[in-house]
């Protein structure tokens, strides 16, 4: 079996009794960055051995893994935080796993999105998440497609092309949009602001940007759902 176990984007606490169970028990724990889940299990008293499993690497080992859980063992599957397959490694492994009918058992758990989504106060009836935006190739013909969407969208970007982006969330949007810039989810510096996207650029232009950034853009206004 395949557990695929998510893990605290920021606030150790943030997660749950079976998934601690699960650490602990499973036999391997397959790790985006062996160090850093060292750390939260260190941090929890669980010595369960380690094997790396990240972007790198997934292609050439994931039929070596496949082919172990086929002969009967049983591993769990981290990304470094939130839930595995979620902008993180572990879709290859996952489709793998189905299409060799080894069983795979997926924990509730954290994803850094959901809480932003709802703490936004756009809408959250309708929406759709797009993970990382491509960097160059294709990136202009996706902002456009989604600025023309009903729906509220979700997006993950780095600290380091928040301003960038909302830069190019305001020619294709417009600067009135009401977005969202939620960062350091669940930590001691978390900060949720909720504006017009040419406020949201002059607040983060204005300072030196940090953390793990999530951004919610309200849909287009005159196509969005239920609404005038």
């Amino acid at each position: 079996m395949l557990y695929v176990v998510p893990t605290p984007i920021g606030n150790l606490e943030d997660i749950t009794l079976r998934a601690l169970r699960i650490l602990r028990e499973a036999p391997l724990v397959l790790a985006e960055d062996t160090r850093t889940t060292r750390r939260l299990l260190d941090h929890y008293g669980i010595s369960t051995p380690l094997r790396a499993f990240h972007a790198h690497n997934e292609h050439a080992v994931v039929e070596k893994i496949v082919a172990e859980l086929a002969a009967g063992a049983t591993m769990a599957l981290v990304s470094d935080a939130g839930t595995p397959g979620i902008s993180d490694p572990g879709f290859l492994l996952v489709r793998a796993c189905v299409r060799a009918g080894i069983r795979v058992e997926c924990l509730p758990g954290p994803t850094a999105f959901v809480p932003a989504l709802v703490a936004s106060g756009l809408p959250s009836d309708t929406f759709l998440f797009d993970g990382f935006l491509p960097h160059k190739k294709g990136r202009q013909t996706r902002l456009k497609y989604l600025a023309e969407q009903p729906h509220t969208f979700v997006l993950y970007e780095s600290p380091f092309r928040l301003v960038k982006c909302l830069e190019e969330l305001i020619a294709v949007c417009g600067p009135e949009r009401p977005a969202c810039v939620a960062r350091e989810l669940s930590k001691m510096y978390e900060e949720v602001k909720t504006a017009p996207l040419e406020t949201l650029l002059a607040h983060f232009s204005a300072k030196e940007v940090k953390g793990e950034i999530v951004v919610v853009v309200s849909g287009k206004i005159s196509q969005r759902p239920g609404e005038d």
